[in-house]
This record gives structure tokens, C-alpha cells and sequence, in this order.
């Protein structure tokens, strides 16, 4: 999980970039925090759909086969 201070970061540099603008660095440091928020964001969406099993009215398994081979690729690889 990105921290609270880099999130803050993001939002600062998120209302000075409509109100006043960015300087170059600045505009190079809100890259690097958005690369690093959305890194994180997929990471922990795939972490939870990893977790997921669906099943149908009756009780069946009908995960997707593509996820349960993800799932099954990835135990593999821990």
C-alpha cells in the first residue's frame, strides 16, 4: 500500500498542477507517484481476484479457465 504522505503528495501536486501549474521536476515527481499508486492499485486488484470463486446457483465451479490457470501459474511460481 502506497503511504498516506505519497498519497497527500499526489493530491498537492494534483491542485497546484490546476491552479498554478507545475515545474518540470514537480511534473516528473507526480509521474513517479502515479506510476507507483497505480503499480500498487493493480497489484492489490489482482491479489483480490485471485481470491475469487465463482460458483453458480446449483453449487458448480464455474470459475473462468483463464483464471483458474492464473491462479494456478501463480501457486506455482511462490
Amino acid at each position: 500500500m502506497l503511504s498516506k504522505e505519497k498519497i497527500d503528495r499526489i493530491n498537492e501536486l494534483a491542485k497546484k498542477a490546476k491552479s498554478e501549474g507545475l515545474t518540470l521536476s514537480e511534473k516528473k515527481e507526480q509521474q513517479g507517484l502515479r506510476e507507483a499508486y497505480l503499480k500498487n492499485l493493480r497489484k492489490s486488484f489482482s491479489n483480490q481476484l485471485h481470491s475469487v470463486k465463482v460458483v453458480d446457483e446449483e453449487g458448480n465451479d464455474v470459475t473462468p479457465d483463464k483464471l483458474k490457470k492464473s491462479k494456478e501459474r501463480r501457486r506455482n511460481s511462490h
